[in-house]
């Protein structure tokens, strides 16, 4: 049974989306990054790491990010493909954030490096799983980290802290960045990029962080508390009942609704969602 209007629903989500100023929220979220590229294959890996160090205040992550890149120079995938731990190693010396350590930073570049001299792209990676029956991109993503993890595994690289930068959906997370960074690769409007050609949008999963999720209860989106893979799941459904093709057309304008704590009160009376 429905516990939400879907006409009102429309109406609120249609109302975000059409007040949204796309280019002003770009240099307010991570992918600012990879649109300082041309290439897609720099596109795809400013992309990969721009999104999977997208946790925090944003402020913070954005500072890391920066640094990371301007170490990289003009071309990210160039840097990585070549990447020399011990002739780029003091470079990397004082780049840690949070959860993440400097040698976590190191280790990723490396697992990175590794699975594009393999695959020759990220792309090809993900595509190498991904079947155009599937649901959604769940079983592919699984598989996507379950490589990363192999390679890891196989250079000893086993840290908890290391496995936080690629999270998997077998194990109930949400995936947060990881499905940022499918919807930049594969979407193909607003800000997105849409490079990753042969998959199409409606198999994406919402990228769930606190904000999506509390907007979504509010707006009776779903039930759901805990922030994992079902919710996120769940959440994307019912944004398919409204936009079946293109669900996550509505994920940066509800995001940044919450970010910009417009929806920040204890009461909800106030909040402009409900007086639509």
């Amino acid at each position: 049974m429905k516990h939400f209007d879907e006409i009102e629903l429309r109406k609120i989500l249609e109302k975000l989306y059409n007040e949204c100023n796309f280019k002003e929220l770009i240099l307010k979220d991570p992918i600012e990054f990879p649109h300082r590229y041309k290439s897609h294959l720099d596109i795809e890996v400013a992309g990969f790491i721009a999104s999977s160090l997208a946790y925090g205040r944003v402020s913070l992550f954005k500072a890391i990010i920066e640094k990371i890149l301007n170490i990289m120079g003009t071309s990210p995938y160039d840097f990585v493909v070549h990447y020399d731990q011990k002739k780029h190693e003091k470079f990397f010396t004082k780049i840690h954030y949070r959860f993440n350590s400097v040698e976590d930073i190191r280790s990723f570049l490396i697992v990175i490096q590794r699975t594009l001299i393999e695959y020759k792209s990220l792309e090809n990676l993900f595509k190498k799983n991904f079947k155009e029956e599937d649901i959604n991109i769940g079983k592919a993503l699984s598989a996507f980290v379950d490589t990363f993890y192999k390679i890891s595994a196989n250079m000893n690289i086993n840290s908890t802290s290391f496995k936080f930068l690629i999270p998997n959906p077998q194990k109930n997370s949400p995936c947060k960045r990881l499905n940022l960074f499918l919807r930049w690769m594969i979407r193909d409007k607003d800000v997105d990029f849409g490079i990753w050609k042969g998959i199409t949008k409606d198999k994406l999963v919402i990228p769930l962080d606190t904000h999506i999720s509390k907007i979504s209860l509010c707006l009776g989106i779903t039930r759901r508390k805990s922030q994992d893979w079902k919710t996120a799941v769940e959440i994307t459904n019912t944004l398919k009942l409204i936009e079946p093709e293109d669900p996550l057309k509505y994920d940066l304008p509800l995001c940044h609704y919450g970010v910009s704590k417009l929806c920040n009160k204890k009461e909800c009376k106030d909040c402009a969602l409900k007086k639509i």
